[in-house]
């Protein structure tokens, strides 16, 4: 009999330590997660800083004269930028899957105390049920003290808290279960888009080196000859303009104000907003187009920002001007209707994402901008259409060598002001009055 009790001795001592030391592990474990998250985010917070130095650098670039050397500047600093939003998301995926595998560790632990406690009901539920062959009335009249029989009762009162604070913990535990779940799936997505976001920052660091070494290579790096390319490109923008305008103020639309929605609708389709030109007549309008009028809005955003969807809508279609008149008009763009009577075109940018008749929702990442096409500095363009107005056409263009371009293509009165339908934008998101980017 003693041997047997040191036995089990023995074997709850056994349990103890063994439950103290993966206690202890588990600790150690989430202590050294936590340390190598807060090195990523670190990381990130000094990464961060040094693109803001770049785009500081950037934004200075854009206000100087528009010289060989200070593109190719542009161009190098526009890939430190890049390379660095490359590491900055690399540091970012490391982070998702380090809380991953946290949460991880919390949801092996919470489904231990599960399984605790529902052994430990069980096990209270198969007690009460051995114990309950004679009912509490027929204990009573069996037992001679009456003390007993309450005595009795008081345990059975007790048994039936304790059952009670072991289901109360139970259902405490499993939704901070599926609290650590839905966590899961969150951080598993953010990792997705991450990932993608990863793979689409490579290809832009590519298609910018690629513009360096086509620059370079065009101007010999001889600063009369990137002039005469810049004046040979201005003559065949204005020449491609004025071809254009002439064939859209000939196109017939009558605009009902019925079929378009009320203002406002519209999300921005940048984090981070900078008007640098409005719709309509502005300063610089006059001067840079064959209508005298700019058909859209542009905001600042370095190559590689993402552009976002402005709305729920449908792709109705995607291009590249630049294949067959380059510099002269959108450069790479989107046209996307948005099914409330709008539908916009994003231009300028530097990788697409999209493909026609996909779906797309607010907010969704469609694209990058970029510096393609008529472009004096990195930015997004967006014009807003009526819908049933505008459509994707493919001409012949004089302007153009004869060469067939593909864009969308509107009556003139179809173009309608961006920021009526966009957020209403603060003072501080103008640049200086809004003019040429």
């Amino acid at each position: 009999m003693i041997r047997s009790l040191s036995i089990k001795i023995l074997s709850v001592l056994f349990i103890i330590s063994f439950l103290f030391l993966a206690g202890r592990v588990l600790a150690e474990t989430a202590e050294s997660l936590k340390a190598k998250i807060e090195l990523h985010n670190g990381e990130i917070d000094a990464l961060e800083k040094e693109i803001t130095t770049y785009q500081a650098q950037l934004n200075q670039i854009g206000k100087e004269t528009k010289t060989l050397g200070n593109s190719i500047k542009e161009l190098e600093l526009t890939e430190k930028k890049l390379l660095t939003d490359i590491k900055v998301t690399e540091n970012k995926i490391e982070t998702a899957n380090l809380n991953l595998e946290k949460l991880s560790f919390q949801i092996d632990e919470k489904s231990q105390d599960i399984g605790v406690n529902k052994d430990a009901i069980s096990k209270i539920i198969r007690n009460m049920s051995e114990n309950e062959s004679a009912t509490l009335i027929e204990g009573m009249l069996r037992n001679q003290k009456i003390s007993d029989s309450w005595k009795e009762i008081d345990n059975y009162i007790k048994i039936q808290e304790n059952i009670k604070e072991k289901v109360y913990v139970l259902k405490d535990a499993k939704q901070v279960l599926e609290e650590k779940k839905i966590q899961v799936e969150k951080i598993k997505a953010e990792l997705s888009r991450l990932k993608n976001s990863l793979s689409d920052q490579k290809k832009i660091v590519e298609v910018n080196k690629k513009d360096k070494n086509k620059l370079l290579t065009q101007t010999k790096n001889q600063e009369s000859n990137y002039k005469n390319i810049l004046a040979d490109r201005l003559k065949k923008k204005q020449a491609f303009e004025k071809e254009l305008q002439a064939y859209e103020s000939q196109l017939k639309f009558i605009l009902d104000p019925k079929t378009l929605p009320r203002g406002g609708v519209l999300d921005w389709p940048l984090d981070y907003v900078l008007i640098t030109q409005k719709f309509g007549k502005t300063t610089s309008s006059g001067r840079l187009y064959a209508s005298g009028t700019h058909s859209g809005v542009d905001f600042r955003a370095s190559t590689g920002t993402p552009v976002k969807a402005l709305s729920n809508g449908v792709v109705v279609g995607y291009g590249d001007t630049d294949i067959t008149c380059a510099g002269a008009s959108f450069g790479k763009w989107i046209l996307i209707d948005y099914g409330n009577g709008l539908t916009s075109a994003f231009g300028h940018m530097s990788l697409t994402k999209v493909s026609k008749g996909q779906r797309v929702s607010r907010g969704e990442v469609v694209g990058y901008s970029g510096n393609t096409g008529h472009s004096t500095a990195p930015h997004l363009h967006v014009t807003i259409y009526a819908s049933s107005a505008v459509k994707v056409e493919n001409r012949p263009s004089v302007a153009c060598g004869g060469r067939s371009y593909t864009m969308p293509i509107a009556a003139t009165n179809a173009y309608l002001d961006p920021q009526v339908y966009l957020p209403k934008a603060s003072s501080n998101m103008y640049k200086n009055g809004a003019g040429d980017d």
